[in-house]
């Protein structure tokens, strides 16, 4: 039995929603651990299209049980849409086969208005954030001012608990001229829902405890990716989570030791959505047509995605610090087209060469990259499901990533859909 974490090794949006898909199949259980709905994943089964922004992937397979683990910030209106849109989809959702850490954060209307007010005066320093108001549910869980799922179950404490955040907001939002929040009127909102998400709510770590005695396989689903993590990413435009593997511990109430593979989703070329450093960012024809032949648009926003070469310098760090084991390579047959293909495998600083993302934003605007090129195969590689099968140049780009990141490439994906993958090796059966 293995346990596996999968993130995103770079800044999201690096196809995690087909892996995930395929994973959730052979898992017992599903779990997300960090974040909140502005992860964006997109399945496909049978012909049905889901674009889950909350919910675990698991959710829309039958005899899986899906589990949002106390680290994500849920917005309890957001989940119940979500739930009520794939209910009409024909799946069923019930507390045999969802749960809801007891211990989840909730955000708040105005958590999502902080959120708007924040990038609308911020200007040119904008963060490029998705505005649903997760950044602000975290201040308030780490300032232990957060309303929890278990706030929910009394109304007396419910009250006291949203004077001590309204304490803290409604002073910020008289100060910004803005209209304060009527304690009694969000209370009122919460109730109205409050049994609904109840149903659900279970101590998590205590039923993780459990699936692991049953010898369950769990798949622990990551959010974004690790260049956003708040520790370790582009700071300081990054999420308001650690996306890194470890956070699967911290972010389910389950030790390290229970996490047994990390597999890393990678783009065989590099995207970012929103603001901040991208060393590798082509503003070209070539990154056109990364973008229109990869579809690069945001799964919850539809922001339209910055296109780039491959920067292994990064990929290799993310590795480094989240402790992967294994690459999901996505997207290969975007690259069809092109007559070179360039992987970054240095920075220059300042005239100084460097072999890492340094630390300082200041820094990371001012690094070029350093490449090394190949030439493309110039023919098409969608839908192969054989290394064999791929063009010569193809085999010896995909091997020169696998060489220089240090880690071995489980998967190559060759399309959009699930079956038009190249396995390697199955996480699971490491």
């Amino acid at each position: 039995m293995k346990n596996v974490a999968v993130v995103g090794s770079q800044w999201g949006d690096e196809g995690k929603g087909k892996i995930v898909d395929w994973l959730s199949e052979q898992a017992d259980v599903v779990i997300r651990f960090q974040g909140g709905h502005n992860a964006g994943h997109t399945l496909v089964i049978n012909g049905i299209t889901y674009k889950l922004r909350l919910l675990p992937s698991g959710i829309v397979r039958k005899n899986k049980i899906s589990i949002i683990g106390n680290g994500v910030v849920v917005d309890p209106w957001a989940l119940l849409e979500e739930i009520k849109e794939i209910r009409e989809k024909g799946v069923d959702v019930n507390p045999e086969n969802f749960m809801i850490s007891e211990a989840a954060n909730l955000i708040l209307p105005f958590h999502r208005e902080m959120d708007e007010i924040r990038e609308d005066a911020a200007g040119k320093g904008k963060i490029g954030t998705t505005r649903r108001g997760i950044g602000p549910a975290y201040e308030d869980k780490v300032g232990r001012r957060s309303i929890r799922v278990m706030d929910l179950r009394s109304e007396k404490n419910l009250d006291r608990r949203l004077e001590t955040v309204l304490l803290h907001h409604n002073a910020i939002r008289k100060g910004l001229g803005k209209k304060i929040f009527e304690k009694n009127q969000l209370k009122e909102d919460l109730l109205v829902i409050s049994q609904e998400i109840l149903k659900f709510s279970q101590p998590v770590w205590l039923k993780i405890d459990e699936f692991k005695k049953q010898k369950k396989k769990i798949l622990f689903e990551g959010a974004q990716g690790i260049l956003l993590d708040v520790d370790h990413g582009t700071y300081p435009f990054v999420t308001s989570s650690n996306t890194v593997a470890s956070s699967a511990a911290t972010g389910t109430g389950c030790g390290p030791n229970s996490i047994n593979y990390v597999l890393g989703i990678t783009k065989a070329y590099t995207t970012r959505v929103g603001e901040g450093p991208f060393p590798t960012e082509l503003v070209d024809q070539v990154g056109e047509l990364l973008g229109d032949r990869g579809k690069e648009f945001g799964t919850v926003t539809s922001r339209k995605r910055r296109c780039g070469w491959f920067d292994g310098v990064l990929v290799r760090q993310t590795i480094k610090i989240s402790g992967i084991d294994g690459i999901a390579l996505t997207k290969l047959d975007v690259l069809d087209e092109l007559d070179e293909i360039k992987i970054c495998v240095e920075y220059d600083l300042d005239g100084r060469k460097i072999d890492y993302l340094p630390a300082a934003v200041e820094d990371q605007l001012k690094i070029k990259p350093i490449y090394k090129s190949f030439n493309g195969w110039k023919s098409s590689t969608k839908g192969i499901k054989n290394i064999n099968d791929l063009p010569e140049k193809a085999k010896k780009y995909i091997f020169a990533i696998e060489d220089f990141i240090g880690a071995k490439i489980s998967s190559i994906s060759t399309s959009p859909e699930r079956d038009d993958t190249i396995l390697l090796e199955n996480p699971f059966e490491i």
